[in-house]
């Protein structure tokens, strides 16, 4: 905004503003530089023309100061981030609290993190402004519009699973975090997922050939990772508290049911906030809170004479030794998880706890790990998936597509490929024959793809 009376004077950013000291000072100091400041004339002495005169003056400096008090504020809103929302504690001012850390700046140092002091900091290192910053990470109970695109896919039990992918701009601050803060931090080496060079089948072969396998599974997983669980643990990262809010926000999103309003949709939270299952940052959290988690499960199952993994939310402990695969035994050992997971903020999904010996399939993370005497993997997917894909690209060589797409079938393939490279390999290269047989323009019909894990 440019405000001009006998002068055209531009008007400055917040930081000279600030120097200035404050908007108080700074709009007296303008007043003064436009001669347009009341030096506390007195109006009874003046003449009818110079009070007339003197009238006018006033009015100008009255519109004139509301111009720059309302720059003031602008250009303040420009260089901080103000607020972020009903019930959602935050101030401008990067100081030191009682809830620091000690040495966090070298704790911060040591996990390598960006060094960033407040939020304008964030906002450069995000590479946005400030005012995106705030309306990224902005909390509304009822908001109009929403960062998120959100769909539901169903999951084996018949229930279904909401999935809210972040839109492009969030996406990709969300991706700058990840790679910048969340992927640095420590990992237990018993989380196999969402982590380079690790995944379903890593996660299976640890299970391989063992007498008793033991799964159990964490109930709402994400939702259960609030805001505030996030911003604890970025502080004890090593960020303070001001960036590790705007970080903990822009991370974290309520469930929202959409409504419509005098007709037009409103977005209203229906929980709180918490990891949305889609957003690139969520894996990596996850796997960094969930750390302590993984400490104690891997010193219990030591105890018990088990190995433990976690892929997410599915937690896996097996055995090979005959003298702990007793009932009694077992018995301990599911009560004693349930009560560590319980002590780190989660809950036991009690319907899905499994426990598979032997002499019957055992399945990790969607892969079978079952010992066989026919030379077979270690870790397979399950037969069925395998004959199905056969069948099907059988009846597509004898010109009878069935309801599965060539993209589908590829990803089935490359599936199997994970486990067993010569099948995997002769499967995708029929899939290649095909799709270089199918002729230009065709769409073959598709179905949603499948999912590796358990």
């Amino acid at each position: 905004m440019t405000t001009s009376t006998t002068t055209e004077r531009p008007l400055p950013p917040w930081a000279e503003i600030a120097a200035a000291g404050g908007t108080q000072l700074w709009v007296v100091a303008e007043l003064k530089a436009r001669e347009l400041w009341d030096e506390g004339v007195q109006t009874s002495t003046l003449s009818d023309a110079a009070r007339k005169k003197y009238k006018i003056k006033r009015q100008e400096e009255r519109r004139v100061r509301g111009l720059l008090q309302a720059h003031a504020w602008s250009a303040f809103r420009e260089a901080n981030v103000v607020h972020l929302g009903a019930g959602v504690f935050f101030h401008d001012t990067a100081d030191v609290d009682r809830y620091d850390i000690e040495d966090r700046e070298a704790r911060a140092t040591a996990n390598e993190l960006p060094k960033i002091d407040d939020a304008p900091g964030l906002a450069a290192a995000l590479e946005i402004t400030v005012s995106q910053l705030r309306w990224l990470a902005f909390h509304r109970e009822v908001d109009r519009g929403t960062h998120y695109q959100r769909w539901y896919v169903p999951k084996r039990d018949g229930s279904l699973r909401l999935i809210s992918a972040p839109k492009p701009l969030l996406k990709r601050v969300q991706r700058w975090i990840n790679r910048n803060v969340t992927e640095r931090l420590p990992v237990h080496g018993a989380a196999h997922g969402f982590l380079a060079g690790r995944g379903i089948v890593s996660n299976a072969l640890v299970h391989a050939g063992a007498s008793v396998v033991v799964k159990f599974d964490i109930k709402d997983f994400f939702p259960t990772i609030t805001m505030p669980r996030v911003k604890g643990l970025l502080r004890k990262a090593g960020y303070t508290e001001q960036v590790a809010t705007c970080l903990a926000m822009l991370c974290t999103e309520p469930p929202r049911a959409e409504i419509e309003i005098d007709g037009k949709p409103h977005f209203v939270a229906t929980g709180p906030r918490s990891l949305p299952q889609g957003a690139p940052t969520s894996p990596s959290i996850t796997n960094t809170l969930c750390l302590r988690l993984d400490s104690r499960l891997s010193g219990l199952a030591a105890k018990f004479g088990f190995v433990y993994t976690r892929y997410a939310d599915d937690m896996t402990f097996s055995t090979s030794d005959a003298k702990r695969t007793g009932e009694a035994n077992l018995g301990k050992l599911q009560a004693a998880v349930g009560r560590i997971v319980t002590d780190e903020g989660f809950t036991l999904h009690a319907d899905k706890t499994r426990v598979m010996r032997s002499g019957r399939r055992q399945k990790v993370t969607g892969l079978v790990v079952n010992t066989t005497d026919d030379g077979a993997p270690a870790v397979r997917v399950p037969r069925k998936i395998r004959r199905q894909l056969r069948a099907a690209l059988h009846n597509r060589a004898q010109g009878k597509p069935g309801p599965d797409s060539l993209e589908r079938l590829g990803g089935l393939a490359a599936y199997i490929f994970m486990t067993d490279e010569k099948l995997g390999r002769a499967l995708l290269d029929e899939v290649a024959r095909q799709r270089s047989a199918t002729p230009s323009g065709e769409t073959p019909p598709s179905t949603p793809p499948p999912t590796g894990a358990a």
